[in-house]
């Protein structure tokens, strides 16, 4: 057993850990101990190989540790192997980045070959950072077994999984309206835009459209857009059928002030045409009695008509109004069919007409919505139903094919096209808004809804197995029923495919003959040789793009699609691709599957666990996972997201560089973020927690300085628990270990029911059990110089708690652990043996009744003291407590404590008392100090001093002095032995000190000066 060096930082035993570890190949041996067939298997979702490990990817790693840590301290062998998504956006931005690329059309210009290969080059480079990272959290995981998804028995496996969800007839070829990234020029999923929290606040223009009816003289249909880009595809208006509309009428132009300088810098003049307005009945009243977003609506109809005025303001129902002054009221479905003149160029017999569609209400606008099938999802579902057109204005990358604003961005141009439809009569108002609208999360461009064509996963189709398969235990267990059923219950089809590059190319081959178009899709290497002839290396693009063969049905040329898989196509693949199933170690993946835990933050709820289970259900009929722990997500100090130009947080090393990893797990695991909820994480937070586990430290350090003065060796492990088990002599003793064994059973149960938070409370309370009131009531049992039994017991009931609480605590905090195991044992590591089993038999629920009423009788004495500014040194005459019985024992600590002659279990309080009550106990102390009792007060604060002293003198804790006292006649008279004893003074003398080398003070009790002297004993 070696000293402990109280002056050593917490981070540097850390770090001496962790070359122990890795010298000693402690996480291997505790993978290889454990029997095969007693498999736990953890699925760790790949992060982005480009990325940088912070504080959120560090949360979701300490609980991919803890929770491997415990079940192969249960027995369990837990294999944990890294991954790496390597494919995607991420890579190809960083890629873009490097070549001074700007966007998906510059790729061509570099040469996609080029590009491919800059991809690869930095993926194999990239990694170490996390490694470092990940090491000094204190996680264990098998990086260089890591799989990565780049690789081509990943990408095979890949291939499989499409091909068989094919062949079920669960993946299929459409169009749909699709988020669409213009400088990506691909699809993003909303899962993706939602999990990153990718909208953003954007001003757009307002824009109120006038449709001119055909067939009858200045009548117009008035909509609303906030895309007004999106009218150049305009091909109908939708009205609900059910919604009753009005035709508004004036007779003369009038002009009404407007201010237009967001358009064209200037206020300007609006004119209102004289003519009819169709719009909805509700819409219409709305804004005549002021309360709409189209007040202008009553400045047209009324004008100057002050009776018009007056029925408004004296609360004239519509039904009197429209009577009074003839406005027509339709029934949307008498307006359906009617025509109306293009805004831009004529789409068609079919386009440019009233449809009927139910989703349309008077929330917001004006009844009457603009459809363009082509930039809107309910818009593209009513053309199919209606047979109107769907025609693109836009190109790939968001660009105008024709027209006056052909080649520019549809984003630059919409103010340019409301002051173009505002010049040409063709709106009556224009405003700004601000709302949230969905940005890319990797390149931040505004995104796009474009109907594009593409590969789906038929979600519909297995919804329901979705749901019925969710024998999954979720913690917290709301997440099941809340945001883990709402994904799956309103998840669209799956868009399985990207327009881009760097990633599985989607394994489709299709002839080029215009009358065949047959389809083949392969789903392995061998198979594509088979059919082709060809072997590769690499089968990303370009390569696989050049692999041809011959049409099995007219003999064309088959060549495949320029597409790409879906990165969580990839990642939902992670199950089996990462053992190459099924081309190799079939058995194996059967072992580990599903498995039997995974976590991440909630963000993935909707993202990797969601397309983990879609996968798996599509293709095995059965859950991935069975257990799942779902975080909220970290905050920096100020609430707000953790961000460098804020510096709102502390870089993770330098925060476990300066106080300890273990304090930032432990701090973590305890947080809200466990039970799914948002947390800031505050440095001073991280300290607070070092402060409590420095409390366990120094406990360990008073266990080993006492032990090493005495030369105490303990006998082994089990034999000291058997002697513990027979002598429960000591009441603080048999409390302790009472204690100990509870808090095995309550950690043990939380951590099996993977409700970490829950585990660490009664840690916590533990530490401070053990430091605070067994340690500091036994203080004098290892103080004491001879050996009456009592001090030996002492010892080994420090060492056995000592022990199986650092087995209690490995999982949680694996470097304070492994200290205090390996010094106090001797042994290898307290990560190669099992978490402790709760001997019941030790547990006395009665005493640890009696002990809280103690320390609660113990607290209101104190609190009391307090009140009537009594230094605890000065003893008091009486305590009385009323409840139930107590031994005298326990009696005598609440004595000691509150420092009282006596103490008294009563019924009732006596009169003549200072009186409290708390939680059922009530305590009554007698405050009246005699001559005697302030005697011995002085005493108490003359052995302060002297203690004071000493540490002043250099001295350490246990070392034995020659004290001299020069006054204080009558205090060291009185209690010279117990003043010897309490400060370890072998020799006490009230004359000056003939020794040189003395460590001299004056001390003053009450209004006397006392000189000190100590020189240590040799």
């Amino acid at each position: 057993m070696k000293k402990v060096d109280s002056r050593k930082k917490y981070s540097e035993m850390e770090k001496e850990q962790l070359a122990f570890w890795e010298e000693n190949r402690t996480f291997e041996k505790s993978v290889e101990k454990r029997s095969i067939n007693q498999r736990y298997v953890f699925y760790d979702g790949p992060p982005f190989i480009t990325g940088v490990p912070h504080h959120g990817t560090l949360l979701s790693s300490i609980i991919k540790d803890v929770v491997p840590r415990y079940w192969t301290m249960k027995g369990k062998r837990v294999e944990r192997v890294w991954g790496w998504d390597c494919h995607g956006l991420p890579a190809e931005n960083l890629v873009e980045k490097k070549l001074g690329i700007k966007d998906k059309r510059e790729v061509e210009k570099v040469g996609l070959e080029k590009y491919i290969e800059t991809c690869h080059t930095e993926m194999v480079q990239g990694g170490n950072l996390w490694e470092e990272t990940i090491e000094r959290i204190g996680r264990w995981v098998n990086f260089k077994g890591a799989y990565k998804t780049m690789s081509p028995e990943f990408m095979e496996s890949v291939w499989w999984a499409f091909k068989e969800l094919y062949n079920k007839g669960k993946i299929y070829e459409g169009e749909k309206v699709l988020m669409y990234c213009t400088r990506c020029a691909t699809p993003i999923s909303k899962a993706e835009v939602a999990m990153d929290n990718s909208y953003q606040k954007v001003t757009d223009p307002s824009v109120y459209v006038k449709f001119k009816m055909e067939g009858e003289k200045n009548t117009y249909f008035l909509a609303w857009t906030t895309t007004p880009w999106t009218l150049s595809a305009n091909v109908a208006l939708a009205v609900n059928p059910e919604i009753d509309y009005v035709r508004i009428g004036f007779n003369e132009e009038i002009y009404l002030s407007g201010e237009w300088s967001l358009i064209d810098g200037k206020e300007t003049k609006s004119k209102y045409e004289q003519g009819v307005y169709i719009l909805a009945k509700d819409v219409f009243w709305e804004n005549m009695t002021g309360a709409g977003k189209l007040t202008e609506i009553r400045q047209v109809v009324n004008g100057d008509d002050k009776e018009k005025n007056d029925d408004l303001m004296g609360n004239i129902s519509f039904n009197d109004f429209a009577k009074k002054y003839n406005i027509d009221v339709v029934k949307g479905k008498d307006l359906v069919g009617l025509k109306y003149q293009p805004l831009f160029e004529n789409q068609g017999e079919k386009a440019h007409k009233i449809v009927a569609a139910n989703y349309v209400t008077t929330e917001d606008g004006t009844g009457i919505v603009h459809i363009a099938p082509a930039y809107g999802e309910e818009d593209y579902t009513l053309a199919q139903k209606e047979s109107l057109p769907v025609v693109h204005t836009v190109d790939d990358n968001g660009l105008y094919k024709t027209g006056l604003w052909q080649g520019k961005s549809v984003w630059e141009v919409n103010k340019d096209i409301a002051k173009k439809l505002l010049t040409e009569g063709k709106v009556f108002k224009i405003d700004y808004i601000q709302h949230d609208y969905p940005h890319c999360h990797r390149c931040n461009t505004k995104l796009m809804y474009r109907a594009h064509p593409s590969w789906f996963m038929d979600i519909a189709g297995q919804k329901s197995e979705m749901l019925e398969k969710n024998e999954i235990n979720w913690f917290p267990s709301y997440i099941k029923e809340g945001r883990w059923e709402n994904t799956i219950k309103t998840a669209p089809d799956w868009n399985l495919s990207r327009d881009r590059f760097w990633a599985t190319a989607i394994p489709v081959w299709k002839c080029q003959s215009k009358k065949c178009k047959h389809i083949k899709v392969v789903g392995g290497y061998d198979e594509l040789e088979e059919l082709s002839g060809q072997r590769l290396e690499d089968y990303h693009r370009p390569y696989v793009d050049k692999v041809t063969f011959s049409c099995q049905k007219c003999g064309g040329k088959m060549r495949r699609i320029e597409k790409v898989l879906d990165c969580w196509f990839e990642s939902g693949s992670m199950p089996f691709a990462q053992f190459h199933y099924p081309f190799e170690n079939k058995e194996k993946f059967e072992q580990n599957f599903p498995g039997d835990f995974i976590s991440e933050y909630v963000g993935q709820v909707r993202a990797w666990f969601y397309y983990v289970h879609a996968v798996s259900i599509g293709l095995f009929g059965k859950e991935a996972f069975k257990n799942v722990i779902v975080t909220g997500t970290i905050a920096g100090n100020d609430g707000k997201k953790m961000s460098k130009s804020l510096g709102n947080y502390t870089d993770p090393k330098e925060l476990m560089d300066k106080y300890s990893a273990d304090a930032l797990r432990f701090l973590l695991i305890s947080s809200p973020l466990l039970n799914g909820e948002d947390f800031s994480l505050i440095d001073k937070d991280v300290a607070d927690t070092q402060r409590k586990l420095s409390t366990l430290w120094q406990s360990y350090s008073f266990f080993v300085m006492y032990a090493t003065v005495d030369d105490w060796k303990s006998e082994s492990s089990d034999a000291v628990a058997n002697k513990i088990a027979e002598n429960k002599e000591n009441i603080l003793d048999r409390w302790i270990i009472s204690q100990l064994n509870e808090t095995v059973l309550h950690v043990d149960r939380s951590m099996q029911d993977y409700d970490l938070p829950t585990a660490t409370k009664p840690i916590l309370e533990f530490i401070d059990d053990l430091s605070n009131w067994y340690i500091r009531r036994s203080r004098r049992r290892f103080w004491k110089s001879e050996d009456d039994g009592d001090k030996n017991a002492a010892y080994e009931t420090l060492y056995y708690v000592l022990v199986n609480f650092a087995k209690i605590i490995a999982p949680i905090t694996p470097f304070i652990a492994e200290e205090i195991y390996k010094n106090l044992t001797e042994e290898e590591s307290v990560h190669l043996v099992d978490f402790p089993e709760a001997d019941k038999s030790l547990i006395d629920l009665d005493l640890s009744k009696k002990m809280k009423t103690v320390r609660k009788a113990i607290e209101l004495g104190l609190s009391l003291r307090a009140q009537n500014s009594l230094k605890v040194r000065q003893p008091l005459s009486l305590l009385q407590v009323t409840g139930d019985k107590i031994e005298d024992e326990l009696l005598e600590l609440v004595k000691e404590e509150v420092n009282v002659k006596k103490v008294d279990l009563v019924n009732k309080i006596k009169n003549g008392l200072e009186e409290k009550e708390d939680e059922g106990i009530k305590v009554g102390l007698d405050i009246e100090i005699t001559q005697e009792l302030k005697l011995e007060g002085q005493m108490r604060e003359l052995i302060r001093q002297i203690q004071q002293a000493r540490k002043e003198a250099g001295l350490e804790i246990d070392d034995r002095i020659k004290l001299s006292i020069l006054g204080a006649d009558e205090i060291v008279k009185k209690f010279v032995d117990e003043i010897k004893r309490e400060v370890l003074a072998v020799e006490l003398n009230t004359t000056k000190s003939q020794s040189e080398e003395v460590f001299g003070k004056e001390v003053k009790i009450e209004d006397e000066m006392i000189k000190l002297e100590i020189s240590k004993k040799e």
